[in-house]
């Protein structure tokens, strides 16, 4: 009678451990089935993504694929100002995001790259450290330059070079404003904004830390005759649009770039590059910034 007692007790312990291990299996299978629920679908999300993402590009005609410099963290802004410019061609679409026109000139600034290098930006979105001063700055011979002018010694041998060459073809180009400081820039737009309100003195004058003259490699000119506004009208600015890039220099303020520089057509305003960039800028018809983008800014 105990040997049986025995056996139905060892038989009700067996029960109830199977029941608590099915109990436990339930409980298992009920929280992973949860977990499998709530968890998000990584996979179709990512799918959802990628679809969304090629909508987009599908609207900027795939340009990523032949554009290197295309910037995929910019494909909003592309659309955005695709959306402004409905007849504007896809790849200045790109440049002028790039540039940053999309946004207000002097808004979303940054520090210029590149110092004293000959490739160095400075525009309306690059701007110079107040204290800035470039390296090897050197006056220029008085026979093609204002007295006290200067520019970067090899800025500064290239020009007198070119000018030399005009003038032993009877032509006179002379500099009138070449290097300038922080602080001269900052008395000059100061004149100009207090002359003509701000929103004109942008259009022709560069805010202190903005302008190219503190780089040491941009200069005005004229031809000791004319008026320097007026130099588009001599001979000496038909010579320099066929041969100032053969020098390293580039007209900066093209006319039909005004929106790209965010600057007026300047006919005397040159800047020196080097001949490699300045012959490719010739070549192809572009203004600086349309360069820098292309092929500077991602080094």
């Amino acid at each position: 009678m105990e040997k049986k007692r025995k056996k139905k007790l060892k038989l009700k312990k067996k029960n109830f451990l199977i029941f608590l291990i099915c109990i436990i299996l339930i409980i298992i299978s009920i929280n992973y089935g949860l977990t499998i629920l709530t968890k998000p679908n990584t996979k179709k999300n990512k799918t959802i993504q990628k679809t969304q993402k090629e909508i987009k590009l599908n609207q900027l005609e795939n340009i990523n694929k032949k554009l290197d410099y295309f910037n995929e963290e910019y494909i909003d802004r592309y659309l955005a100002y695709k959306k402004k410019n409905k007849n504007l061609p896809i790849k200045q679409i790109i440049l002028d995001v790039n540039i940053g026109i999309d946004n207000d000139y002097y808004t979303h600034t940054k520090k210029t790259k590149n110092l004293n290098k000959s490739f160095i930006l400075v525009n309306k979105y690059y701007y110079l450290p107040s204290e800035y001063i470039p390296n090897n700055l050197e006056k220029i011979d008085e026979k093609y330059a204002r007295a006290g002018m200067r520019l970067v010694n090899y800025a500064k041998e290239a020009f007198e070079k070119l000018a030399e060459d005009a003038k032993k073809e009877d032509l006179s180009i002379i500099i009138m404003s070449s290097y300038r400081s922080y602080q001269y820039q900052l008395n000059l737009y100061n004149r100009y904004k207090n002359e003509d309100g701000i929103k004109k003195a942008d259009t022709y004058s560069a805010r202190a830390g903005y302008s190219e003259h503190q780089t040491g490699l941009a200069f005005d000119v004229y031809n000791d005759k004319e008026d320097y506004t007026n130099f588009d009208k001599t001979k000496e600015f038909i010579w320099m649009q066929k041969n100032a890039y053969k020098y390293g220099f580039i007209l900066r303020f093209p006319e039909d770039k005004v929106k790209q520089t965010g600057y007026e057509y300047e006919p005397w305003h040159y800047r020196y590059v080097g001949k490699e960039i300045a012959s490719y800028i010739h070549k192809h018809k572009i203004c600086f910034e349309e360069y820098y983008v292309q092929k500077i800014e991602k080094t």
